[in-house]
């Protein structure tokens, strides 16, 4: 399916422009999406530094909790907060607004809300809806590309959905995704050494079959095709909000890392060169989820945490200084902090409901001191923002 109007496809094409202006001197070789595959000859040789960190725990200094703004859909009334991303720069949407993605409806029927909406990250903000569509039904994914279009994914709609920074349909992807869980945007941007296959990634966590697909958007043109490129992650099979298995996708892109949290095994994995993720199931998760079979080495996953303090976590985000943020879904509404290497850092309750309602991360910042957590709450179906 092509674009569905111009400036869509001007978006892509200045996207990903300016990916092979990032990229001078690399040599670049066609996608994933053409269906071409590589050879041990074409990955990476080298060891990503995945453990260097700094150990002083930001969640800890964290201690004021700012109500932002409600998250009910004012058009529909579609509630409970699923998904949060945060706007980086200035093009149809505003640099540090936030996208919230409801998956219930008014009535609070689960998996069948179908809006996401637009708040400014000042206390007071009031929504407004940025998309209303089925594509998306039970929203549970939203995430941004460089060029600020907007892609959504629908645990009920089965499908990943991308709209312009206006809230235009671009183009709906299915299969191999059934159940996608959530989703986050990966890109070569100011690092040339992730360019070699495609210019930007969009990877998507799949609940029922434990993979992950990756949807790329080809340097040299052409139509983005889903891959499996990864699987064998726990999932437990439930409906709505009861669903766990990998989730909390979050991507370094100074390192080409993507993290992912499973809820099912109460794990945080990572995979290194992640953007030379390109033929099916080239990362196999073995049973428990610490130990991987991996087809082109050192492109492969490697175990980060598991086990408590995590307990059913499905939201995670990246803070700035690299460490990971993980909320937990049973156990109480429990934030927690690891270093890369897997350290603990600190614990957090932020919600004393013994229902869950953490769904929602996203952090905003440059260092240790101005780093702030915002995070959904479908408890009160608000926005908070954790700050200093």
């Amino acid at each position: 399916m092509a674009f569905s109007n111009k400036s869509a496809a001007l978006l892509f094409a200045g996207g990903a422009l300016l990916a092979i202006s990032a990229c001078v001197g690399t040599t670049m070789v066609p996608s994933n999406s053409a269906g071409v595959g590589k050879s041990a000859t074409q990955v990476s040789v080298t060891e990503p530094d995945i453990t260097s960190a700094d150990n002083t725990s930001i969640l800890k200094g964290l201690k004021k909790d700012v109500i932002i703004g409600s998250a009910v859909d004012p058009t529909n009334g579609d509630k409970g907060p699923r998904a949060l991303s945060i706007v980086t720069v200035n093009y149809g949407l505003k640099k540090g607004q936030l996208l919230v993605c409801n998956f219930d409806n008014a009535a609070g029927a689960g998996g069948k809300g179908t809006t996401i909406d637009v708040l400014n990250p000042e206390p007071g903000s009031k929504p407004t809806t940025f998309i209303q569509t089925s594509d998306i039904e039970g929203c549970d994914g939203t995430t941004l590309t460089t060029a600020n279009a907007v892609y959504g994914a629908g645990l009920i709609s089965g499908l990943v959905a991308g709209f312009t920074p206006k809230g235009k349909f671009i183009k709906s992807y299915g299969p191999p995704l059934e159940k996608p869980f959530s989703d986050v945007d990966a890109s070569c941007m100011g690092n040339a050494s992730h360019c070699l296959y495609s210019g930007e990634y969009i990877f998507v966590s799949d609940a029922k079959t434990g993979s992950i697909i990756s949807i790329s958007f080809p340097i040299s043109g052409g139509n983005p095709k889903p891959i499996q490129v990864a699987t064998g992650f726990a999932v437990n099979n439930k409906t709505n909000w009861s669903r766990l298995g990998p989730s909390g996708l979050s991507y370094d892109g100074k390192k080409d890392l993507l993290y992912i949290a499973d809820g099912k095994d109460n794990t945080v994995v990572v995979f290194t060169h992640a953007g030379e993720l390109l033929e099916k199931n080239e990362i196999v998760v073995l049973p428990g989820g610490k130990t991987f079979k991996c087809k082109y080495k050192p492109v492969c996953g490697k175990l980060v945490y598991s086990g408590a303090p995590l307990n059913a976590p499905v939201a995670m985000t990246r803070l700035p200084n690299g460490n990971l943020i993980v909320a937990n879904t049973k156990g109480g509404n429990k934030l927690v902090e690891l270093t890369p290497a897997g350290q603990v850092l600190d614990k957090k309750v932020v919600d004393k409901s013994t229902k869950a309602g953490i769904f929602g991360l996203v952090a905003t910042g440059t260092n240790d001191s101005n780093t702030a957590l915002f995070f959904t709450d479908t408890n009160d179906n608000e926005v908070h923002k954790l700050e200093r």
